[in-house]
């Protein structure tokens, strides 16, 4: 017989929900959304590590070294640097965050309902969506140029549809991606597993291959493209916010992976042996390979995708490809698909389960790659490249999800002292629909944000955009949260 009260118990720290008829029958809940159950939470440290392996060894990781370079006016050393450190920053966001995940079992929209509101939560949800599927987008676009090249590596035909094969090999990639996410986060567990080891394997093949043609002392000495006699200072901190801005993405939705993890001890390790390291190494893999590149191949690639194809034996074309289209798979379906599939359930859980979500989440990504696929089918002419797009994105979505990073910590630890009404999350009558306090933390820095733009005496505010924004989002937050709650003190002592 279904009980009518929902039950919470906690089991070694871990808190886990018996749902009754009120949570089951409420709109706010699906068995998608649903609490992990704690024999459910079976992620240890390794498990974890290969995750963040998986993700980070990816092609935008890659170029990351040629973007700070190129647009950032850094050196290399400067870039690599940089990469290193915001990487270790992003540490801090990401650990947080993952605690309420580990602990109650919820995902990330669930989260954000205590926050900003049942309602409310939709808001940052969807900001955080579309950056996803844009991400989704391009990701998939470096796959489906990688199975393009591994079929005319295998058929000789195949090279001759040129732009055309790019677009086929883009949508078997897509639905390849889609199909994973939908057979659920086990698939998505066993496939980092299975392939950290061999994008370990990319990249020291890579490294061996590049090394005879490239001199470390040489690289490090080219000067860097900025002004002679600028400040080095506010140009490392504009890259140093991009490269955080680059899992900025994650520091928020990381409850949707720790959810089910074994315990904080193992969330924690895992993030700490699995992302800097593997981030620092293979951004500077990119480093060298771009600059052995001139030497290889005759011209300078920045990507290991078209670096790849211009190798001449197609035996190892096929099998790089092979690496890379399970590489960017990795990547693509953990970063960039499972969240926006929990962010559009969260609109309306009772309507839109997973698979629809994930269908939902492709269609996006779809919808904002076709500019670029339309180029690539000859149909349009555009100048816009997809690298500029990429390079532009980094600095300015980090300005907007900085505040929301910020809200849910403070909301967290501060506010709700690490309790949470598990249940609550799930019903109308416990957390409001729509949180001012949250609301205003969040528009406050964002507004100011968008004004910084138009003026040089603000422009930092923009550049350090994901600190400036995390901080006053956060201080904003916990300020209206301690004074609306100020009065009732006061009515309670009298």
């Amino acid at each position: 017989m279904q009980q009518n009260r929902s039950q919470v118990t906690e089991r070694d720290g871990l808190f886990e929900l018996e749902a009754g008829s009120d949570v089951l029958d409420s709109p706010r809940y699906n068995h998608d959304m649903a609490p992990t159950k704690v024999r459910e939470r079976t992620w240890n440290k390794w498990h974890i590590t290969a995750l963040w392996v998986g993700m980070s060894i990816c092609v935008p990781t890659y170029t990351l070294g040629g973007v700070l370079t190129a647009y950032f006016g850094l050196s290399v050393g400067e870039a690599l640097l940089a990469i290193l450190f915001a990487n270790l920053i992003v540490l801090i966001p990401l650990t947080l965050n993952a605690f309420p995940g580990t602990k109650y079992g919820i995902p990330f929209p669930v989260l954000l309902r205590s926050s900003f509101g049942i309602l409310g939560s939709n808001v940052p949800c969807l900001i955080r969506a579309l950056v996803a599927c844009g991400w989704f987008g391009i990701q998939t676009m470096f796959g489906g140029l990688a199975i393009h090249l591994f079929l005319g590596s295998v058929f000789e035909g195949w090279k001759s549809l040129g732009g055309t094969g790019e677009v086929i090999g883009f949508m078997v990639f897509w639905a390849l991606n889609l199909w994973v996410v939908i057979r659920g986060a086990e698939s998505i567990k066993w496939l980092e597993t299975l392939s950290a080891p061999l994008l370990v394997a990319v990249g020291i093949g890579l490294l061996v291959w590049a090394m005879p043609n490239v001199s470390m002392s040489e690289l490090l000495a080219i000067p860097p493209k900025r002004p002679e006699g600028a400040s080095v200072v506010s140009y490392f901190a504009a890259g140093l916010t991009a490269m955080v801005g680059f899992w900025a993405t994650l520091s928020l939705n990381i409850p949707d992976f720790s959810r089910y993890a074994k315990s904080q001890k193992d969330q924690i390790l895992g993030q700490i042996i699995g992302l800097p390291l593997t981030m620092f190494l293979f951004a500077s893999l990119g480093v060298i390979m771009t600059a052995a590149s001139v030497k290889l191949v005759g011209v300078t690639v920045s990507d290991p995708v078209t670096l790849i194809g211009h190798i001449q034996n197609p035996v190892w074309v096929a099998v790089a490809m092979a690496l890379i289209i399970i590489a960017t798979l990795s990547t693509n379906t953990a970063a960039n698909i499972v969240s926006p599939t929990n962010d559009f359930q969260n609109i309306a859980p009772k309507v839109i389960n997973r698979t629809k979500a994930v269908l939902l989440t492709g269609l996006v990504g779809l919808l904002l790659m076709g500019h670029e696929l339309l180029k690539k089918l000859g149909l349009i002419v555009s100048d816009v490249s997809l690298e500029t797009v990429y390079s532009n994105w980094l600095l300015g979505y980090s300005s907007l999800l900085g505040p929301i990073a910020g809200i849910m910590v403070v909301d967290y630890f501060l506010i709700k002292k690490q309790r949470l009404d598990l249940a609550g999350l799930y019903r109308d009558d416990v957390y409001p629909a729509w949180n001012r306090a949250g609301f205003l933390a969040f528009g406050v820095p964002v507004v100011l944000t968008l004004l910084s733009l138009g003026s040089d005496a603000f422009s930092w505010f923009y550049s350090y955009g994901w600190f400036t924004g995390s901080a006053l989002g956060g201080v904003i937050y916990y300020g209206l949260c301690v004074m609306r709650a100020q009065p009732s003190v006061v009515k309670t002592a009298v």
